[in-house]
């Protein structure tokens, strides 16, 4: 984290603001869009939280070879006096000099409604689009759309398959699903809230979800593929070992396990079921654990925190091939009605409009979301629908 300041008199920053947001063009009607939720300007800030006493704002050096500083936390639309005032209230910037002002722009984008999983607009083949133009807000979506729409470019020119990642596969399929079968009010930002199969998203099992097609694309070199290949072997052999040793307490097992992980040995157990104890030092065990000692210290930590929540990711897996079944299971004309619990009264008042047949069509509905799905594929399968309603 950077070196930060407190900005200076809160009540006279404040006032600042609050006179001169009349020469705001976010606050004056000349920009009408609704800007990123996440990036608000100070003088939003200002007017949404007037309570709040305090505001940090950090202070990043532009590069190693340049004075310049950038003041996260700071964006603004304000005049040049205005900026002047308020950054020169900030305790050690009082002879501030400004090398750029901030500005204000108002962006204009395709509804990426319009586009298809390729990110090929559906209307002009060969037409790829990414970034904020499809109405991204963040620098990561945006390099994860352009080398999706890269990768379809190219093997749309060889005739082949595109590249198209499901929402349980990776963030990125999350996001391009979320954009185009979604309205969107408001920038965009692809948060890991946003994706309902999360737990098995994590970044200690990317490559091994999505480095084989990175191969087959030619983006990953196949001797890079055989080394990460073999981590994973090492990886599940660990698991393995660790779920199949069994501890039994007698007196040498049980001053074993006391030394190495603090904890009384009571009955039988695996260093598996050990190691999901939440009384246990997990850093500290793995460290003396022989099934784990030769590991890298990263692949070390996966196998833990695999270990710690084998339960819970075995169950999500369940239940998205549970989900993945009832996709095109029919919705009962009952159930499409009725004030089912958890639901929201907007994605009621969808499902009575639109009337979907079953689940994928549900999810195409704009305003859909990944936890009303659930809701819905969980009242299917405690069986909604009669065998009738199931077979058409």
């Amino acid at each position: 984290m950077q070196p930060g300041g407190v900005l200076g008199d809160p009540k006279e920053v404040q006032r600042i603001i609050n006179d001169n947001l009349h020469r705001s063009p976010l606050f004056s009607g000349v920009i009408e869009g609704t800007g990123p939720r996440y990036c608000p300007s100070i003088e939003d800030k200002v007017v949404r939280f007037p309570h709040h006493r305090e505001h940090t704002v950090f202070l990043e050096p532009e590069g190693l070879a340049t004075p310049s500083i950038y003041l996260n936390g700071l964006a603004t639309s304000l005049p040049r006096d205005v900026q002047e005032a308020v950054v020169r209230s900030i305790p050690g910037l009082e002879g501030a000099v400004f090398l750029r002002y901030g500005y204000a722009v108002e962006y204009d984008g395709v509804p990426a409604t319009q586009v298809d999983r390729r990110l090929i607009v559906r209307r002009v083949e060969g037409l790829s689009l990414c970034g904020q133009i499809l109405g991204t807000s963040g620098y990561e979506e945006a390099a994860a759309l352009g080398l999706l729409a890269g990768v379809n470019a190219i093997l749309g020119l060889r005739g082949e398959e595109p590249l198209v990642l499901g929402r349980g596969e990776a963030y990125m399929g999350v996001l391009v699903d979320d954009l185009i079968t979604r309205e969107q009010r408001e920038p965009y930002r692809m948060l890991t809230s946003r994706a309902e199969h999360r737990l098995v998203l994590g970044t200690d099992s990317a490559r091994e979800r999505l480095m084989e097609r990175g191969v087959a694309l030619g983006l990953v070199p196949a001797p890079m593929f055989h080394v990460e290949q073999r981590r994973w072997e090492a990886r599940r052999k660990a698991v393995e070992s660790l779920k199949s040793t069994r501890l039994r307490p007698d007196r040498d097992t049980r001053r074993m396990v006391r030394e190495r992980a603090g904890i009384e040995l009571n009955r039988p157990a695996t260093w598996a079921e050990l190691l999901r104890r939440t009384d246990v030092d997990h850093a500290k065990v793995a460290g003396r654990l022989e099934a784990l000692r030769d590991l890298p210290g990263e692949d070390r930590d996966v196998v833990v925190a695999r270990l710690r929540y084998a339960g819970y990711v075995e169950r999500h897996r369940r239940e998205i091939d549970r989900l993945r079944r009832l996709r095109t299971v029919r919705i009962p004309e009952a159930l499409l009605d009725a004030e089912v619990p958890g639901l929201s009264r907007e994605v009621r008042e969808l499902l009575v409009r639109f009337r979907p047949r079953n689940l994928e069509e549900a999810e195409s509905l704009p305003g859909m979301t990944p936890a009303a799905l659930a809701i819905l594929a969980g009242r299917l399968r405690r069986g909604a629908g009669s065998r009738e309603e199931r077979d058409g």
